[in-house]
C-alpha cells in the first residue's frame, strides 16, 4: 500500500491503538506452536508503528491457521492442494460447510453424466416387445378330487394379432381419448408417473407403473414376472426405446394386441369375439367406447361380474356404464370425436354370450369360478396371469357328490314347479346348495344354479342377500349357552330355561323396558302361529320355532355376543345384519350356502371350526404353487357347547319342524328356516360326517335390482317352509352321498349351564304329598300343552301327497316358522355387553377337537 494512503504514526502512550496493536500477542491467542499467524521482524520499519491493514490481513491468516493443526497440509491455510474442498478452507464455523457453486455444480454435472451414461447403456441392452409372444395363453386344467379332468378352459381360441389397419378408428380414438391423449406427441414416458413409482416403492407403498399407452404396453409385457425396481427400470428403458425408434401405430397396435379385457380375452380381436361374437375390424364406435373401458380393470368394469364383494355383476355394469359414457365424452372433448355423431350412442351396447359360458354347461362353470377365485385369492394371483392360463387345479369337489346334489335340486324342481301352468307363481324359483366335509372343511359339492349354458351366471352356492330365516336361532342359543344372560348374572344358561312364547308378546331391550315401533307404541313380535304356548323352555322354543323367545334372548345375552358366535363358526361379519334389533335374531342376516354349510359344520365337529375351501394344489410349469394345504383348525366353543346345540337340532329332526330329514335314516341334525312374506325357505343339517344347507329363493335375475319375490302359492301350495322343499332335497341327497359310510352317532352332550328364565317365567311351587289315588302335579303350571297343535294354527294340512314330500301326513296340519317375521322394530338399539365373562362348561376337558385332522392355510371360496 503506498506511503500517502496511511495514517500518521500514533502515540506509543497507549490509546485504543496501542490496544489494537498488543491484541494479536495475547497469551494463547497470538503466534504459538502449530499457529500460522506472521510475526513482524524486530528490526523492521514498521517493528513500533503496525497499521490497522496489517491487522486485518493478518486476522483471516490467524484464523485460517486455528482451523488446521501446524498449518500441516493446509498450505498456510489455503486449500487448493486438495481435490475435493469440503469442508472448505479458507471459511470459518458453519460457512466452512456450505458447498461452493463449483461444488454444487461440478457434482450436479457429474450426477447426470452418471445417469445419462446408465441410461445409454440400459437402452441399447433391452430388447422391443414382441406382441405375438405376450398374447399367447394355455388352458387352465381344473381336476376333480381324485385327479381326473373336470375341465379345461381359457387361452385357446382367438388369441391372433391384428394389425393396425385392422383395428378400427373408433377403437384407436377411444384408447387414445381415455387412456393416454398426448399418445402421439409424447415420447413414451410420464416422468410423473415414473417419480411416483419411486416414490412409492421407496416408501414400501404399492408398486405403480407409468401411465402412457407405450408403457402399459410394456408392462403388459411383465406379467409373469415379479414387481420389483429392476423391472421397472427394465420397463423404462424399454419404453423410452420405443418412445425414440418406434412408429406410434405400432406401439399403440402392440398395446390393443396384448391387453387384456375380461372373459380371458387377450387382445382386441379376442375381446370383439368375446363381447360382441364379431371381428375388431367391424366395431362401431359404441362398442369401441365399452372396449376402452375394460381397459380401466375387467375385474371392476366386466358386466359378467369379478372377484371381491366390491365386483359384483351389478355394481360392475354400473360401473361400466358410466365409463363408457366417460370414453365417448372423452372423445368429443379431445376432438376425436363430434358432438352430433355422440348424440347418437344412447343405449349402452348389448353382448352375447361368451364363449367361455358355453362351454361350461351345467355346474361346471361355478365349481370352475369358486375354485378360480379361491387360487387367486390364496396366492395373490391377478385375473390377468390367470386368464393367461398353464395352471393344473386340483380341486375338493366329488364328481359322485355333485352328481347327487344336482339329481336331487333337479328331481324336485321337475315335480315341484310347472312354469306353464302356473307361470305368474313358478317363474324365477331359484335353487342353491353346499355339502362340506366336517372333519376338513372342504367342500365336497355345491349347487350354483341351471348353469351358465342357461344364461344363469349368479352361484347360488355362493351368493349373499337371501336371509336365512330362524335357521340364525341356534347362533343365538349358543351365545346365551357360552355368555350367560343378564338374568344368569354372567353363568351360561341351559337350555331348560323358560321364556315366554305367546304371539305379539312386547319385548324388552337390555334395560328392561319395552321396544318402540316405527309409531312410538311397544313393540310386539309375531310368530308363524297365534297359538298361545306360555312359558316354552328353549329347547321347545327351538324344536317348533317360535319366534318370540329368541327375539327376546338376543337382548337378554347381547347382540354383538352373538354376532362373535357366529363368526367364529365361520360366518363372514360383512354379511350380518348390522341392526340391533329383535329381528337379527331371527335371521335377516345373508351368509352364502356354503357359509352356512360350514358353519353348521363346526357344531358337528364338537366346536372345532375349518375354513371352507375349494382346492387342494396348484401347479405352474411343473412346480406346486404353496399356500394349498388344507385350513388351520380353530376352536369356536367348548365341546359341550357345540354337542348340547347338537342335542338340541336332532330333536328339531326328530320331533320338530325338520321331521321330514328323519327318512334319512342315521342321525341328524338340523334347523328350518322361512323369512317373511315367504322370500326364502333354508335346510341346513349335518350328519357326523357332512354338512349341508340348501337354500330356496325367487327373484328375476334380470331385473335391474334383482329383488326377492314371495313363494306364496308356488308349487300350488299357500307358503313354502324350510321343513318341506329345502328338507326334501337335502334328505334326498344326502342319503345318496353317504352310501356305503358306516353309520356313526354324534358325541353325547352333557348337561351344562344353569336355569335362568326370563321375566314373569311361573316358578315350580312345592306341592302337598298325593294320596295314593291323585296323581303329582305338574311341576310347571303354565307350559304348553302335551300335544300342541302346530305352529301355523290354520287348520289346514302341513302337506300333500306329493313325490317330493317324503313324510307327508296329511292328518297333521301346522308348518314351519317364519325366521324374519314380526314385522318391523326399530333398528339400533344398543346391546350394552354382557356380565362377566364367558361361562364355563360344567366339563373339566379342554375341549375335544372334533376331528383328527389338523390344518393350515386360509380359505378363499367366501359367502
Amino acid at each position: 500500500m503506498s506511503e500517502h494512503r496511511r495514517k500518521p504514526p500514533q502515540s506509543q502512550g497507549g490509546g485504543r491503538a496501542a490496544s489494537r496493536r498488543a491484541a494479536p500477542q495475547r497469551p494463547g491467542r497470538g503466534a504459538g506452536p502449530g499457529r500460522d499467524l506472521p510475526a513482524a521482524p524486530p528490526g523492521g520499519p514498521y517493528a513500533e508503528h503496525s497499521s490497522r491493514a496489517d491487522a486485518r490481513r493478518a486476522a483471516p491468516r490467524g484464523a485460517a491457521g486455528r482451523g488446521r493443526a501446524g498449518g500441516q497440509g493446509g498450505g498456510g491455510g489455503k486449500g487448493g492442494s486438495r481435490l475435493i474442498d469440503y469442508p472448505r478452507a479458507g471459511r470459518v464455523g458453519w460457512k466452512r460447510f456450505v458447498p461452493s457453486w463449483k461444488l454444487v455444480g461440478g457434482s450436479f454435472l457429474g450426477f447426470f453424466a452418471v445417469i445419462f451414461a446408465g441410461a445409454g447403456i440400459g437402452i441399447a441392452s433391452v430388447n422391443t416387445p414382441d406382441a405375438n409372444k405376450a398374447a399367447k395363453a394355455q388352458n387352465n386344467v381344473f381336476q376333480w378330487a381324485d385327479g381326473t379332468q373336470m375341465v379345461a378352459t381359457g387361452g385357446s381360441t382367438n388369441r391372433q394379432i391384428v394389425p393396425i389397419d385392422q383395428i378400427p378408428l373408433s377403437m384407436r380414438n377411444a384408447v387414445i381419448a381415455a387412456e393416454n391423449e398426448s399418445f402421439e406427441t409424447d415420447k413414451g414416458v410420464d416422468p410423473m408417473g415414473i417419480a411416483r413409482a419411486v416414490v412409492n416403492m421407496a416408501t414400501g407403498g404399492s408398486t405403480q407403473g407409468g401411465s402412457t399407452i407405450t408403457q402399459q404396453y410394456v408392462k403388459n409385457m411383465y406379467l409373469d414376472s415379479e414387481q420389483t425396481l429392476k423391472r421397472k427400470v427394465t420397463e423404462l428403458f424399454i419404453a423410452i426405446k420405443l418412445g425414440v425408434s418406434e412408429e406410434k401405430d405400432v406401439v399403440l397396435a402392440g398395446y390393443l394386441n396384448t391387453a387384456y379385457y375380461g372373459r380371458d380375452a387377450y387382445g382386441i380381436q379376442a375381446a370383439a369375439r368375446a363381447y360382441f361374437g364379431k371381428d375388431a375390424k367391424d366395431l362401431d364406435p359404441s362398442q369401441s367406447a365399452f372396449l376402452a373401458s375394460m381397459l380401466k380393470g375387467p375385474n371392476l368394469y366386466n358386466p359378467d361380474g369379478g372377484i371381491g364383494p366390491a365386483a359384483t355383476p351389478e355394481a360392475n355394469e354400473k360401473r361400466a356404464r358410466l365409463r363408457w359414457a366417460w370414453v365417448l365424452d372423452r372423445e368429443v372433448a379431445v376432438g376425436r370425436m363430434t358432438q352430433s355423431e355422440r348424440d347418437k350412442y344412447k343405449e349402452f351396447p348389448a353382448r352375447v354370450d361368451s364363449e367361455q359360458a358355453r362351454g361350461m354347461s351345467g355346474q361346471t362353470g361355478y365349481l370352475v369360478e369358486v375354485a378360480k377365485q379361491y387360487v387367486m385369492k390364496t396366492a395373490g394371483i391377478t385375473a390377468e396371469k390367470m386368464a393367461l392360463g398353464g395352471y393344473t387345479i386340483t380341486t375338493t369337489f366329488q364328481k359322485p357328490r355333485v352328481d347327487a346334489l344336482v339329481k336331487a335340486v333337479e328331481d324336485t324342481r321337475n315335480d315341484f314347479l310347472d312354469e306353464k301352468k302356473r307361470p305368474q307363481y313358478d317363474t324365477f324359483v331359484q335353487f342353491g346348495a353346499a355339502s362340506v366335509d366336517v372333519k376338513t372343511g372342504a367342500i365336497v359339492a355345491l349347487y350354483g344354479g341351471p348353469g351358465w349354458d342357461h344364461k344363469y351366471f349368479a352361484n347360488n352356492a355362493n351368493t349373499s342377500g337371501v336371509p336365512v330365516g330362524s335357521t340364525w336361532k341356534p347362533y343365538v342359543l349358543a351365545a346365551a349357552m357360552q355368555y350367560g344372560t343378564q338374568n344368569s348374572k354372567g353363568a351360561g344358561i341351559s337350555v331348560d330355561s323358560k321364556y315366554n312364547a305367546d304371539d305379539l308378546t312386547v319385548i324388552n331391550n337390555r334395560e328392561g323396558k319395552p321396544l318402540l315401533a316405527n309409531d312410538g307404541t311397544p313393540f310386539r313380535q309375531k310368530n308363524e302361529s297365534e297359538y298361545p304356548y306360555g312359558y316354552v323352555t328353549l329347547n321347545e322354543a327351538m324344536e317348533k320355532s317360535i319366534n318370540v323367545p329368541f327375539a327376546q334372548l338376543v337382548f337378554d345375552v347381547g347382540h354383538s355376543k352373538v354376532r362373535e358366535v357366529a363368526k367364529a363358526t365361520g360366518i363372514l361379519e360383512e354379511s350380518m345384519d348390522k341392526n340391533n334389533n329383535a329381528s337379527f335374531a331371527l335371521g335377516t342376516s345373508t351368509p352364502s350356502a356354503i357359509r352356512m354349510a360350514d358353519s353348521y359344520a363346526t357344531f358337528a365337529a364338537s366346536g372345532t371350526h375349518r375354513e371352507p375351501f375349494s382346492v387342494t394344489k396348484v401347479v405352474k410349469d411343473g412346480k406346486d404353487i404353496p399356500g394349498f394345504a388344507p385350513p388351520r383348525e380353530s376352536r369356536a366353543m367348548d365341546d359341550s357347547i357345540a354337542d348340547n346345540i347338537t342335542k338340541v337340532l336332532r330333536n328339531v329332526v326328530e320331533n320338530g319342524t325338520g321331521t321330514k330329514a328323519k327318512k334319512l335314516g342315521r342321525p341328524a341334525a338340523g334347523k328350518t328356516g322361512t323369512t317373511d312374506l315367504n322370500k326364502s325357505a333354508w335346510f341346513v343339517g349335518y350328519t357326523p360326517e357332512l354338512s349341508t344347507s340348501v337354500t330356496l329363493f325367487r327373484n328375476d335375475p334380470t331385473s335391474k335390482n334383482k329383488e326377492l319375490m314371495s313363494m306364496n302359492h308356488v308349487g300350488g301350495v299357500d307358503s313354502i317352509h324350510g321343513g318341506d322343499i329345502p328338507a326334501a332335497i337335502w334328505t334326498e341327497y344326502m342319503r345318496e352321498a353317504l352310501k356305503g359310510t358306516p353309520v356313526k352317532d354324534f358325541p353325547e352332550a352333557e348337561d351344562i349351564g344353569v336355569i335362568a328364565d326370563a321375566a314373569g317365567a311361573p316358578q315350580p311351587t312345592p306341592s302337598a304329598v298325593p294320596s295314593p289315588s291323585t296323581s303329582a302335579p305338574s311341576p310347571s303350571p303354565s307350559t304348553s300343552p302335551s300335544v300342541s297343535p302346530s305352529p301355523s294354527g290354520d287348520g289346514k294340512p302341513t302337506c300333500k301327497p306329493r313325490p317330493w314330500n317324503l313324510n307327508c301326513d296329511p292328518s297333521v296340519t301346522g308348518g314351519t316358522n317364519r325366521g324374519a317375521d314380526g314385522g318391523t322394530t326399530s333398528g339400533g338399539f344398543p346391546d350394552g355387553g354382557t356380565t362377566g365373562e364367558p361361562s364355563r362348561s360344567a366339563t373339566t376337558r379342554p375341549g375335544r377337537p372334533g376331528g383328527s385332522t389338523s390344518w393350515g392355510s386360509i380359505m378363499g371360496a367366501s359367502g
